[in-house]
This record gives C-alpha cells, structure tokens and sequence, in this order.
C-alpha cells in the first residue's frame, strides 16, 4: 500500500550480523524515535540501558540463555519500565506517590514495547536489522544486580541491533480473520483456519531448517503452555515495588 506498511510487512528477527558498527549518533536517533511513540498519560516511563560489548555483555548473553548474538551484536540495548523518576517528580512537589499498583506496572511494561517497537521500525528503515530477548527474565534478578537497577525499575527485554548479516524468510503470522473479530468475540471458526495456518508454519520450519525441524504453530505453542512461565517474575515484581495490589 505504501513503503511503510511494506516496511512493516517486511520485519523478521535478524540474528547474525556482520562486524560493521552503528555510530553511536545512529543509536541516540533511534532511542529519540522510540521516544516519540505513544505513552500512556504522558508518563514516560521507559528508560533504555545500552551495554557496550564486553564482560557486561557476555554476562548477560549468558543468563538470556547463552544467546551468543547478545555478545556479538554491534548494539544491544535493554528496555526498562521505569518508575523511579516519577517517585523524583512526587519528591520535587512535596507530595506522596502511591505506588506498586498493577496499573502502573501495566502502563510502565507497555510503555517500554511501544517505545522499543518504535525504535525497531527506525532500524530497519536504516536497512538495520535486529532481534528482541525476553531471555533476560530468565535470570530477571542477576540481570537487575548487573545493570545496578534500583527499586521501581525492572528489565522488560533487550534488543541486539545490527547490520543483517542473514536474510531469512518472512515468518508467517496467523489468518487476519482469526485476529481481526468485527463487533464481538466470534471463535467459531478458528480452529479451522489454525489447522490450515499449521500447515504453512509446518512448511516454513521445514524449508528454513532444510528438513531438521516440522512444527506447526499449535504445537509450538501447546508444548510451551503446558510449562510453568518464570514463576520467578511475580516474587521479583514485588521486590521491585510492583504490582503488589
């Protein structure tokens, strides 16, 4: 329709990467991009830590899971929801802010995916590419301790940056007609159109693993659920100041 819904069509997780660095006048672009997204009641309440390669980062590609592009990317940045600053702006006006409320942790998290997506989309119309990780809430608290984040700041996830040193296939999302309901929750037929989408994710596996992996999106996500999801995340959450009521 245009170049940017095409742009947008057009994104895949890059994670390999040439050697080719982003100046750091690229990188402060981008956080200014993602800065202009939308947040909720003017709140602003992402802060972005950019690790430079190194020990730092090492440790950190280790607790995301030994994700050896964290490492390796030319840029890698971690996204926080951060709630600090605005117990500073209650500070500078004498008044007492009422903290730890599952809304705020709500707004602040989603003020971070907005921010961070926007920062995405400006990358890759540099011809950047990138991957998210959420890994780093594998070891959420080490993760915390390295980057020294105090209390009412949290590591949503992190994202490496780079210039494509790949070109994978666009991955294949789900029918528009089981995501897109008009007027109510209409589920009726999604069990069928999802065994129609497991079929082309099936064939995507397999022609991007040459044979070595055939899962449908169902299976995928079954086998996922039927796990515990970072049972950790709550108890930290807390320690953190919140979403304790």
């Amino acid at each position: 329709m245009n170049p940017m819904i095409d742009l947008l069509n057009s994104h895949r997780s890059i994670r390999k990467f040439t050697a080719e660095p982003i100046d750091q006048a690229t990188v402060e672009a981008l956080v200014k991009a993602g800065q202009s997204a939308a947040t909720s009641s003017f709140i602003q309440a992402c802060s972005v830590v950019q690790v430079s390669q190194g020990e730092r980062r090492d440790a950190l590609a280790e607790m995301a899971g030994n994700q050896q592009y964290v490492s390796t990317a030319p840029v890698f940045l971690v996204f926080c929801a951060d709630m600090k600053r605005h117990q500073l702006a209650c500070d500078m006006h004498q008044a007492e802010m009422q903290s730890g409320y599952t809304e705020q942790f709500l707004t602040a998290s989603l003020d971070c995916a907005l921010f961070a997506q926007n920062v995405m989309v400006a990358a890759e119309s540099l011809g950047l590419g990138g991957v998210y990780i959420g890994g780093l809430r594998n070891n959420i608290a080490a993760v915390s301790d390295l980057l020294e984040l105090p209390e009412l700041v949290y590591p949503v996830f992190g994202l490496c940056l780079g210039h494509p040193d790949q070109n994978p296939e666009i991955k294949p999302r789900l029918p528009l007609d089981v995501v897109l309901k008009q007027d109510r929750y209409d589920d009726s037929a999604d069990a069928e159109r999802i065994a129609e989408y497991d079929r082309e994710v099936r064939e995507y596996y397999r022609t991007r693993t040459g044979g070595k992996k055939e899962m449908s999106w169902s299976e995928q996500i079954s086998g996922m659920l039927v796990k515990e999801a970072r049972p950790h995340m709550l108890p930290f959450l807390h320690g953190k100041g919140f979403a304790k009521r």
